[in-house]
């Protein structure tokens, strides 16, 4: 009997998903709906020969792997996972297979788009800030920003950050962007400004991060670059919680440094209920919903069965190299 683990189904909905039951009777999976503490991870999983990973929701640094003696295999969605020793993995010759989304097409932008877009919305707007005040009596505390006239900067010009470009045009934006890599080529073919990361901080009225996390993009926004920004601008970040310091923002926010954020990622996922940053009340929080949907989990979750199948079957798919 082959075991499978499927983790982080917050929801518990990965079951329905994906045809299961289509690898056999010789398969058994389980599927787990809360996180497990890392000091419980190798004695609940040790038994485990495949593991399912909802991407940089559970950690599985080298001292987990390493007390898990049945692991053959590691399946992430998506086709990375920085939260997991791919370079232990290799060591031990198990290999780690991904999964794709499914596509936004041509007509429309990705989840993780649109899920940008409502925290713009909501921090310029004040929605939350707004909602809580008027449950509690209060009618306005505060008035809200425009999106018309003001400037989007881009940290990250890649699919997800060019698909910001056409709403933030509908709303009158002006757009620029910045990126250690990004060349004038690729700014003048989606059609915004390239500038230097002083500018993208000094203009920006709305931040929003579209990078990758990596050695170079880890901290890449501090407290110093948090303090070259406008008191009225907004920061929104949905691609990893590590590109800029938490700490750092979190002093922004309180200060006034900057108006508000709208956050998706987190350097810990799920949020510790004691993380400072829930007290923050200019700070827009939601629990990574940026490539949380039905269309989406379909096809990932479709895929991890299809990656089992082929690992069984010794002819295993989207390795990730």
């Amino acid at each position: 009997m082959t075991r499978v683990a499927v983790l982080d189904d917050y929801q518990g909905r990965a079951r329905e998903y994906a045809d299961w039951g289509s690898l056999g009777d010789d398969v058994d999976v389980e599927f787990f709906r809360s996180p497990i503490a890392e000091d419980a991870l190798a004695e609940t999983l040790a038994g485990f020969e495949i593991l399912v990973l909802m991407r940089e929701r559970t950690a599985f640094p080298r001292r987990v792997l390493e007390r898990l003696p049945a692991l053959r295999l590691v399946i992430t969605t998506g086709m990375g996972n920085a939260s997991v020793d791919l370079a232990y993995l290799r060591e031990r010759g198990i290999p780690m297979a991904g999964t794709q989304g499914a596509s936004a097409g041509a007509a429309g932008v990705s989840s993780t788009t649109e899920v940008a877009w409502a925290l713009i919305f909501a921090a310029t707007k004040r929605v939350t800030i707004e909602d809580r005040a008027l449950r509690a009596g209060v009618w306005q505390r505060g008035l809200p920003g425009t999106l018309a006239g003001a400037t989007l900067g881009l940290a990250g010009l890649g699919r997800l950050g060019s698909e910001m470009v056409g709403p933030a045009r509908a709303f009158g934006m002006d757009v620029i962007a910045w990126s250690t890599n990004l060349s004038g080529e690729r700014a003048a073919e989606v059609g915004v400004e390239r500038v230097t990361k002083e500018e993208l901080l000094r203009r920006s009225d709305v931040l929003s991060i579209h990078l990758v996390l990596g050695g170079r993009s880890r901290g890449l926004f501090g407290a110093a670059d948090l303090a070259q920004m406008k008191r009225t601008a907004v920061v929104v970040n949905t691609s990893r919680g590590p590109i800029i310091d938490e700490a750092a923002l979190v002093d922004a926010l309180t200060s006034g440094t900057i108006a508000a954020a709208g956050l998706d990622v987190y350097d810990r996922e799920p949020l510790p209920a004691d993380h400072p940053l829930l007290k923050v009340e200019n700070a827009v929080l939601l629990p990574h919903l940026g490539y949380a949907n039905e269309a989406t989990f379909r096809v990932m979750y479709g895929q991890v069965v299809e990656d089992i199948r082929a690992f069984l079957s010794g002819s295993p798919v989207r390795v990730i190299p």
